[in-house]
C-alpha cells in the first residue's frame, strides 16, 4: 500500500508548479485553478490520480502556513463565481502592492478604497477619484496619469471598472478583508448571511440590514415571496439568479464548440 495515501504537509512539484502558476495570475475562478491543476499533473506526475481540489489545496496551506501565507477561496461579490487567491496574511494587501505600485498610486488607491468603503452603493466614480489627485502623497500626478493608475489597478485585479466606476475585485477583497475591518471600523458592511465583509449587495429598506447578491439569490431561491431575515418585511430588490457551475460549464463547451464549427466552416 505504500503512496496510496499523500502525507499531509508535503509538497511535491505538481504542487510548487500549481503555486507558482497561481502566484503569476494573482486570483482564477475555480474553473480555471481545476485547469491549472490537471495541467500541473499532466506534467509533472502524468499517472497519479488528481487530488481532490479542495484536500490538494488544504496540503498546500499546511506548508504555507508558517509562512503566513493561504491559498483562499471567495466568491465574486457580483455573481458567486468561486473564486481563489493567494493571501499573504501577514502583512496588509496596500504594502503588498508596494513592489509593483510607486508611493502616490498606492496612496490613489487608498482615497479610492475609502470612497468605495464609504458609498452606500460600493462603487466609487471615476470624477471623485480623479478629484482627490490634488492630496496624494509623493510624485505630483495629473488626472490623466491618475486615469492610467486606475486602469493598472483594473488589470491587476485590485479594482473592477463598470461604467465610469470602481469598485473593489473579488482578489482585493479576499486579500484585504481584515486590513479594510481593521482601518474602517465604523463604516464597514458585513452581510447578514455570511458575515464576511460587504462592498456591494442589498438591504433592508427597514431595518437596514445588507446582504451579498450571491447570498440573497441562494436565501430567497425557492421564495416567491421573499421577506427580511431579520425584520421580516418584505423584500423589495430584485432576487438575482444563483450561480450554476454546471449551467456556466455546458455554456463554455457549447460556446466553443460553436467557435470551432465556425472556424472549420472558413
Amino acid at each position: 500500500m505504500q503512496g496510496s495515501t499523500r502525507r499531509m504537509g508535503v509538497m511535491t512539484d505538481v504542487h510548487r508548479r500549481f503555486l507558482q502558476l497561481l502566484m503569476t495570475h494573482g486570483v482564477l475562478e475555480e474553473w480555471d485553478v481545476k485547469r491549472l491543476q490537471k495541467h500541473c499533473y499532466k506534467v509533472h506526475d502524468r499517472n497519479a490520480t488528481v487530488e481532490k481540489l479542495e484536500d490538494f489545496i488544504n496540503n498546500i496551506n499546511s506548508v504555507l502556513e508558517s509562512l503566513y501565507i493561504e491559498i483562499k477561496k471567495g466568491v465574486t461579490e457580483d455573481d458567486g463565481r468561486p473564486i481563489y487567491a493567494l493571501v499573504n496574511l501577514a502583512t496588509t494587501s496596500i504594502s503588498k502592492m508596494a513592489s509593483d505600485f510607486a508611493e502616490n498610486e498606492l496612496d490613489l488607491f487608498r482615497k479610492a478604497l475609502e470612497l468605495i468603503i464609504d458609498s452606500e452603493t460600493g462603487f466609487a466614480s471615476s470624477t471623485n477619484i480623479l478629484n482627490l489627485v490634488d492630496q496624494l502623497k509623493g510624485k505630483k500626478m495629473r488626472k490623466k496619469e491618475a486615469e492610467h493608475v486606475l486602469q493598472k489597478f483594473v488589470q491587476n485585479k485590485w479594482l473592477i471598472e463598470k461604467e465610469g466606476e470602481f469598485t473593489l475585485h473579488g482578489r482585493a477583497i479576499l486579500e484585504m478583508e481584515q486590513y479594510i475591518r481593521e482601518t474602517y471600523p465604523d463604516a464597514v458592511k458585513v452581510c447578514n448571511i455570511c458575515h464576511s465583509l460587504l462592498i456591494q449587495g442589498q438591504s433592508c429598506d427597514t431595518c437596514g440590514i445588507r446582504m451579498h447578491l450571491p447570498c440573497v439569490a441562494k436565501y430567497f431561491q425557492s421564495n416567491s415571496e421573499p421577506h427580511c431575515p431579520h425584520c421580516n418585511d418584505y423584500w423589495p430588490h430584485e432576487i438575482p439568479e444563483v450561480f450554476d457551475p454546471e449551467k456556466e460549464r455546458d455554456a463554455g463547451i457549447s460556446k466553443s464548440s460553436k467557435k470551432s464549427s465556425r472556424s472549420r466552416q472558413h
